[in-house]
């Protein structure tokens, strides 16, 4: 956790873009903690994080599916856009899904971290990642609940350090936040 949350913060301070990627649970995970990271650490800064969740483009994917094969669907997004010193987080409950380990693949070619979560024993992912959460777990479910649990953690970790940084005076753990007025 600590790793994957040291890769993510230092994304952040350099302004480097986290991409997020994974099939079914993982795909809505991913759009789910894009939003968490790209929201929910907004603390007055003009620093944002850049976060891209590459299932959130389905024409985008579905061309590839379509026109290509499946297993495109992720790493063509990347060698689009990944660059050196960019993360690619990818989540796969199996560790072996063959469209998240191509996109591995081609964000170690082009330079970028790769992390990962990740159950069972990790699968192949595991050795493409250079940090990775594994739920060491074989029912599929418990892996997704615990999945989410990750991410929400990961992200309250990630906020309170990124806020505790700029203001220090915001305390740790969940808070009530002011909603904006619409005028």
């Amino acid at each position: 956790m600590e790793r994957v949350s040291e890769i993510l913060v230092r994304a952040y301070e350099q302004q480097r873009t986290i991409f997020l990627f994974g099939n079914g649970g993982s795909a809505a995970l991913a759009s789910h903690f894009a939003c968490d990271l790209s929201k929910g650490t907004v603390n007055g800064s003009t620093k944002r994080f850049r976060v891209m969740a590459l299932t959130d483009n389905v024409p985008l994917m579905t061309a590839w599916a379509n026109d290509s094969k499946y297993e495109d669907i992720f790493a063509e997004q990347l060698a689009n856009f990944a660059t050196r010193g960019d993360v690619a987080l990818a989540i796969s409950a199996s560790g072996n899904s063959p469209n998240v380990i191509k996109a591995l693949k081609v964000a170690k070619q082009a330079g970028s971290v790769t992390a990962g979560l990740t159950g069972f024993a990790g699968g192949r992912m595991l050795a493409l990642c250079d940090a990775c959460i594994v739920v060491p777990c074989d029912n599929m479910q418990i892996i997704e609940d615990l999945h989410l649990c990750v991410t929400h953690s990961l992200f309250t970790c990630i906020r309170s350090r990124i806020c505790n940084g700029n203001t220090g005076s915001i305390a740790l753990g969940p808070r009530l936040v002011k909603r904006t007025t619409v005028r």
